[in-house]
């Protein structure tokens, strides 16, 4: 835990993404901490308020090229918010400077170089897997407040994570048979261009892709759930592309092992959940939506039980790049620097 009288001085190298840019934005509010450098190979020498005018009187940095050795000399704390592959090969550098890492890709996420690589690309750093702690501080929080390498969680993960930890953790459900349809909006794809995310792309329509069990995100589920379960498991998993900005919505379904009541499956999400800041259980028959959680922190979670087919039904709603990303990784640098952990994080959502 890092402990200091003056404010702690972070550094986000990958910085002109919408992770980065949000990671940006929360921490230029932040009252404990200071941001100190933001790289970008694309906009070096140019300010990030040019670049992003939303920031502008809030973030008067330029962008520079990315030198690892330079801004461990500077920062405390660095954030990695670029591509997979990447982080991999800075964070031994960062670490070895003896600086804290909090890393949004997906390098450390798998605690199997095996798994990484077969859904990814070769791991360079694959010692630091087994050392990295999952930054989903619902589940891990003592673990996080102790880390000095934070494998920051996906979006659909949160949101699926999230949703089925008290189920499981009760052993009510059939883990073989659960089923992940999710939903997000076009800034999931990152800000490079693309085909698939033009406007006139994703406009007017609503679409799967990766179907059958090819989105990258799924070995990263099945490890959090196969932990909370107590045994390896496999899950259905489509993702869809839904033309808003922000925001995922997971509809999961699993099936029941025995007779419950609404009353009980509420009282368990309560429970589970009580001292949980950022998540929001809804009362039975409550359906959560992506306009109530954008641009927040917050996770809201709602279930309904299908007695026809014996299934339990439950919904979750985050905002893709806060709970989903950069959020979650300032609640995170919070829980490292023993800050109470709302801190820059507590502003209700955008609404309408």
């Amino acid at each position: 835990m890092i402990s200091s009288s003056e404010k702690v001085s972070v550094a986000v190298i990958g910085a002109s993404g919408y992770t980065g840019v949000e990671l940006a934005r929360l921490l230029s509010i932040h009252p404990l901490a200071r941001l100190v450098a933001v790289t970008s190979r694309q906009y070096a020498g140019q300010a990030m308020s040019q670049v992003f005018p939303s920031l502008r009187g809030i973030c008067d940095l330029s962008f520079e090229e990315p030198s690892v050795a330079d801004i461990c000399r500077r920062a405390e704390i660095i954030f990695t918010a670029v591509p997979h592959k990447t982080a991999m090969l800075v964070a031994p550098e960062i670490l070895a400077a003896g600086r804290k890492l909090i890393d949004l890709s997906a390098d450390f996420r798998l605690r199997d170089a095996a798994t990484y690589e077969k859904w990814y690309e070769p791991h360079s750093a694959p010692d630091y897997l087994a050392e990295a702690v999952y930054g989903l501080p619902e589940l891990y929080r003592d673990e996080i407040k102790n880390a000095r390498l934070i494998a920051n969680p996906g979006c659909y993960p949160t949101s699926i994570i999230l949703g089925l930890a008290p189920l499981l953790r009760q052993g009510v459900i059939d883990a073989s048979t659960i089923i992940a349809d999710s939903k997000s909006g076009t800034s999931g794809a990152g800000r490079s261009a693309s085909i698939s995310s033009l406007y006139c792309e994703v406009a007017d329509g609503f679409h799967p892709y990766k179907v059958g069990g090819s989105h990258r995100h799924i070995p990263e589920i099945e490890q959090e759930l196969g932990k909370l379960h107590g045994s390896a498991l496999t899950i259905t998993f489509t993702p869809h592309l839904l033309p808003v900005s922000r925001g995922i919505l997971s509809t999961i379904y699993t099936r029941l092992r025995k007779d419950v009541s609404v009353e009980q499956i509420a009282e368990w999400y309560n429970a589970a959940y009580r001292q949980e800041q950022f998540i929001r259980i809804l009362p039975p028959g409550g359906i959560p939506a992506t306009q109530y959680v954008r641009g927040s922190n917050y996770c809201d979670i709602g279930f309904a039980i299908d007695k026809r087919a014996d299934r339990i039904i439950v919904m979750t709603a985050i905002d893709n790049i806060v709970k989903g990303a950069s959020g979650q990784a300032i609640q995170n640098m919070n829980l490292l620097c023993g800050f109470p952990e709302n801190t820059a994080l507590s502003a209700p959502a955008f609404f309408p």
